[in-house]
């Protein structure tokens, strides 16, 4: 028995291994093709988009500074490569290795008038600021009656599969903030969104965490524009149109998403309106409601595992305001309910394969 399993696990390995030397990455791009406004156009993946969106900040708002772990010479995924160079290193500069440090000087910072944008290297170690965020940026408005707020802070932090993080450069923390009144919690798809999407996060008036899926900040390019723009915080995008099911997702998962509602138009002539959220807190409940009611079916998938996840709100909603359109129980396509694993990564991950099979069910209900 132990020979077999033996036999068993080096099958498994040796496989695994080849479908990730095959393919760095679980899904295919689908760059966004509509522009959000009239203008001059730049070829941007979304780390220079990002870097683009936090250099006109910097340039616009002379109280904006930019800080976080090695961020001095850029960061570990060059977001704010040459920006310390430009604005002086009193205005984009390193920290000391201590999330926790880094929210609360970003919270007094915003406190005090400035716009501060933190960055947390990995969002795996956002924890350690846990309760900085959820205990005093998310309630400072609050707790003072409206004589303070820490509006112009914006924390941003690298997160989900990049194909060989392992348990700690994977996950995906986004339920855990969606909890926290106060907060606005948002998750980019690509270079348009993320520049549009943070510069509307620094604008805000609520503290925001700008988790960016560090996967696409190379796989993902786009024509950006040069100009500054912002996209709404709390409006989903609908970015495919049908009525045979709703796939609702955010994040590098969109992709999946986008591929799968593909693959059943070409195999089984079914049509499924493709949602990205953007938001995971505020949420766009009427987008989601108003399409399911249209199609009957909804399925639901993100990263972060099953149990607990943001996907569950989302079906608890749809459930509640949806019931009667219903014409199969909301499905959802999750990572597991496991620390994130390196070499089994592609049996974590909710692949194309898994949302294929889930949505065919639904559609067979």
């Amino acid at each position: 028995m132990t020979s077999a399993i033996r036999k068993c696990t080096k099958f498994i390995v040796k496989n695994v291994n080849i479908m990730v030397n095959r393919s760095s990455s679980h899904f295919t791009y689908f760059p966004d093709e509509q522009q959000p406004i009239q203008g001059e156009t730049v070829k941007m993946n979304m780390m220079q988009a990002i870097n683009n969106a936090m250099d006109l900040t910097l340039k616009s708002d002379s109280s904006a500074v930019l800080f976080g772990e090695d961020v001095g010479f850029g960061g570990v995924f060059r977001c704010a490569l040459g920006l310390q160079e430009k604005y002086g290193k009193d205005r984009v500069f390193n920290t000391p290795l201590c999330e926790q440090g880094i929210a609360g000087f970003g919270i007094g910072l915003a406190t005090a008038g400035a716009t501060a944008i933190a960055e947390i290297q990995f969002a795996d170690y956002i924890f350690p600021a846990f309760d900085q965020l959820v205990n005093e940026a998310a309630k400072y408005r609050y707790r003072s009656g409206g004589l303070f707020e820490c509006g112009g802070l914006t924390v941003r932090a690298p997160c989900g599969a990049v194909g060989h993080g392992g348990l700690y450069h994977s996950q995906s923390p986004e339920a855990f903030f969606a909890h926290a009144a106060g907060l606005k919690v948002v998750i980019p798809r690509g270079p348009i969104a993320a520049k549009g999407l943070l510069l509307s996060c620094i604008q805000d008036r609520d503290p925001c965490i700008f988790l960016e899926p560090k996967i696409l900040y190379r796989s993902a390019t786009e024509q950006v524009p040069v100009d500054s723009y912002t996209l709404p915080l709390g409006k989903a995008q609908l970015l495919r149109e049908g009525d045979a099911a709703t796939l609702v997702s955010w994040g590098t998962q969109v992709h999946v998403a986008l591929e799968v509602a593909d693959l059943v138009r070409e195999r089984l002539g079914a049509h499924c309106d493709v949602i990205d959220l953007c938001s995971i807190l505020p949420w766009d409940q009427t987008t989601v409601c108003d399409s399911v009611k249209k199609t009957g079916r909804c399925l639901i998938s993100h990263e972060a595992p099953l149990t607990g996840g943001f996907g569950a709100e989302v079906a608890a909603a749809v459930q509640n305001e949806c019931f009667l359109h219903l014409e199969a129980p909301v499905a959802r396509a999750c990572g597991w309910d496991t620390p994130f694993p390196h070499v089994f990564e592609p049996f974590y991950l909710p692949t194309r394969e898994r949302l294929y099979d889930d949505l065919v069910k639904l559609l067979d209900y």
